[in-house]
């Protein structure tokens, strides 16, 4: 079976949560997808890894991350996956504002100068997280190369018209919400 189709059950398993959630969007639903489940899971985030390299081969880049929370455990799954295929991947993590102490980096981790870059995200609904991280990215010089999400919830379009490609492993037809 197929990493994908792995992670498809532990998400499946895992993630989906029924009842009434506030979305960080302001949007209110009634099924939730707390993709944290799997993607700090020590059986699923492997296959978010796997799933997410797999999803994005045709690209070029040298770092994944994106806007702190939701995307931190997945770039860790995606260095950690590459590096167990001998490959090397860096990660980072965008702060939503600067520290006001220490060295005063919004993105932490190996510098982004210069670099092609994937931003990534758990899922999105309006794109509004990730595209805050790319603001970031292209303020610190990288050149954002894409988006890519484990769950797609209705960003395509704000991330599209932002001129990005715009990569999912899954949409909610695939986890039988949509």
């Amino acid at each position: 079976m197929s990493a994908r189709a792995q992670l498809l059950q532990q998400i499946k398993n895992k993630a989906v949560v029924h009842g009434k959630v506030i979305l960080s969007s302001g949007q209110e639903t009634d099924r939730y997808l707390d993709l944290r489940r799997v993607a700090l899971d020590g059986e699923a985030a492997p296959l978010v890894g796997e799933a997410m390299l797999d999803l994005t081969g045709d690209l070029d880049y040298e770092a994944v991350g994106g806007l702190t929370m939701g995307a931190d455990p997945v770039a860790a799954a995606m260095l950690h996956a590459a590096a167990a295929r001998g490959e090397r991947l860096d990660a980072f993590v965008v702060r939503k504002v600067g520290k006001a102490h220490g060295l005063q980096r919004r993105i932490e981790g190996p510098d982004v100068a210069g670099r092609r870059v994937l931003a990534l995200e758990d899922t999105s609904t309006t794109g509004n997280s990730v595209l805050t991280a790319v603001e970031a990215l292209r303020e610190a010089g990288a050149e954002v190369v894409a988006v890519a999400v484990i769950v797609e919830r209705g960003a395509a379009p704000a991330v599209e018209a932002a001129g990005l490609p715009y990569y999912s492993v899954f949409t909610l037809g695939d986890l039988d919400l949509g």
